[in-house]
């Protein structure tokens, strides 16, 4: 026998072989509810790819060899292209064959009576790498900003339905299938669009204009049609900027460098300096903010998606290796407090889930007056909420883990730089709470969505009728509205998390929900109350391999 140095004992195996949806049991409930089961038999395929070994190599090696910008040709012309590894293109390939770009609109248009409930289930369990994903958002969210016009919409949706993956600068007629991207904001500006500089100028060709300016943040420039902002005379407009322009050759779209960013680094985001670039104008003059509000809506919602996904994916780690580590003479996963930690973090992943699926729900039912005034109320408290919980539930997984989770090899790490993402795109917190507190003082349609979403558990649980009780008295004091904006679109999302829970979850999980989450000082992981049900909530969150 060899020294003991060149084997391991003691350490989990590889997470790799489960099947990503089948294996989410509050997921697949989520969708048996909401769709049927069906769907869960639908998605089947999608699971156990993105649970496959394969998938978590594609994901690694992704991000070990990042996007490199290519400014010019080895003859000195000017070409802006980014190269990615094969592995990204695997990636790419496999999201879009799978749908989980703007497939479900085309689906819908056809009939398709829960597409974008699918389309959910399969973007939270499609997590092998989550960069490529924010190319598969925008592409879903351009579609109904494109409805502004109804022969550019014609043009350019099935392009982006399409579910063949091709790289690459081609004329968009020519292509199997395109993606989209967005250019919204600018130095000066950030979430507060109006202050954009870039300048929109008619051409003698009606819809048609130049713009002249700067896009401080666009994802991702490799990608075929991009949405922008820019002030045309009429004010604040939204456009569309394709990379290749009528005629086959390339539009003006220069980019000045790629971001060094904290995660999504396997994602291209750049700077583009633009300078007698081509544009077609989307919607009307100085309606730019009001076309692009239905894209909003979208993109918070895959925020949600992704973050409960991302949540997923680290608590799948975290129980997998409690369940195969040992320390002072027992696994991990059967000492108490190791034990109450997992159950903690899959309950908080479980709530998510639920959650983000609700609203997914609701995203199938377009005319439905309830259903519209949920999303504009409950979009902002989730997208508030769930993807600042994501960055906590993350840490705490990969502090399952020990030192092993702190090394880029375990994934953790990649999770963790993925983690705060979500929260600060399409909005950071600040800008979610505020909006909720407009949503609230304009519409009174969603407040009694959300009391309409809630009533149904009232009377079931004492906390939660407290709660409920103490949203509608801060919602009385205009004098702290704005100052507690945060606070309260805290309890409210939460609120509603557990009405949800209480309404469709099993007992024992809305039981440790409303013992630990209703209390307002809320916020710390791995404090459950004695007798809650940590072994169902950790053996529900464990993958099962074969």
């Amino acid at each position: 026998m060899g020294p003991s140095y060149r084997s391991a004992s003691n350490q989990a195996p590889l997470l790799a072989g489960h099947n990503t949806l089948t294996g989410d049991a509050a997921l697949c409930e989520a969708l048996a509810r909401h769709g049927g089961p069906g769907l869960v038999e639908d998605l089947t395929a999608l699971g156990a790819q993105a649970g496959s070994a394969e998938a978590r190599e594609h994901g690694r090696l992704a991000n070990r060899h990042e996007p490199e910008l290519v400014p010019y040709d080895r003859y000195g012309n000017r070409v802006d292209e980014v190269e990615f590894h094969p592995s990204w293109h695997w990636l790419m390939r496999h999201a879009v064959g799978h749908g989980l770009q703007a497939a479900a609109w085309e689906q819908q248009a056809d009939g398709a009576r829960h597409a974008h409930l699918r389309r959910a289930a399969g973007f939270v369990a499609w997590q092998p790498e989550p960069g490529h994903l924010c190319p598969m958002s925008m592409t879903y969210a351009a579609v109904p900003a494109l409805r502004a016009d109804e022969t550019l919409a014609k043009e350019w949706t099935p392009r982006l339905a399409a579910t063949t993956y091709q790289p690459g600068l081609v004329d968009p007629a020519a292509k199997a299938g395109c993606l989209a991207g967005m250019g919204m904001t600018e130095k000066q500006g950030g979430s507060d669009v109006r202050a954009n500089t870039t300048t929109a100028t008619p051409t003698a060709v009606d819809g048609e204009y130049t713009l002249s300016g700067h896009k401080w943040f666009t994802s991702a420039p490799m990608n075929d049609v991009f949405l922008v902002l820019a002030q045309a005379p009429g004010g604040l407009t939204c456009f569309l900027l394709p990379r290749v322009l009528p005629d086959g050759t390339r539009n003006r779209l220069d980019v000045v460098r790629l971001k060094d960013k904290l995660g999504n680094r396997s994602n291209a985001s750049a700077e583009l300096e633009l300078e007698g670039t081509w544009v077609q104008r989307l919607g009307e003059e100085g309606r730019g903010v009001r076309t692009i509000i239905e894209m909003v809506a979208a993109t918070r919602l895959d925020c949600v998606l992704g973050s409960a996904g991302l949540m997923r994916r680290a608590v799948d780690e975290a129980a997998w290796h409690v369940t195969h580590r040992s320390a002072f003479g027992a696994r991990l996963v059967d000492q108490p407090l190791m034990r109450n930690v997992v159950a903690d973090l899959a309950l908080e992943t479980e709530a998510a889930i639920v959650l983000a699926m609700r609203l997914a729900a609701a995203a199938d039912r377009p005319d439905d007056e309830h259903e519209r005034a949920l999303r504009r109320i409950a979009l902002p408290l989730a997208k508030f909420w769930v993807c600042k919980r994501t960055s906590f539930v993350v840490a705490e997984a990969l502090e399952c883990l020990g030192g092993n989770g702190y090394v880029e090899e375990s994934g953790l790490p990649l999770l963790f730089r993925e983690s705060p993402l979500n929260s600060v795109w399409e909005g950071s917190g600040n800008v979610n709470a505020l909006d909720v507190l407009r949503a609230l003082g304009r519409e009174p349609a969603v407040l009694e969505a959300w009391l309409a979403e809630v009533e149904p558990a009232r009377g079931e649980d004492p906390r939660l009728d407290l709660a409920v009780t103490d949203v509608l008295e801060t919602l009385g004091d205009a004098t702290t509205l704005e100052s507690g904006a945060r606070r309260l679109a805290a309890r409210m999302a939460v609120v509603l998390q557990a009405a949800l829970l209480v309404r469709f979850g099993p007992s024992q999980v809305a039981e440790a929900f409303c013992a630990s989450r209703l209390d307002a000082s809320f916020g710390v992981l791995g404090t459950l109350p004695a007798g809650s049900a940590a072994g169902m909530l950790v053996e529900r969150a464990t993958p099962s391999v074969g």
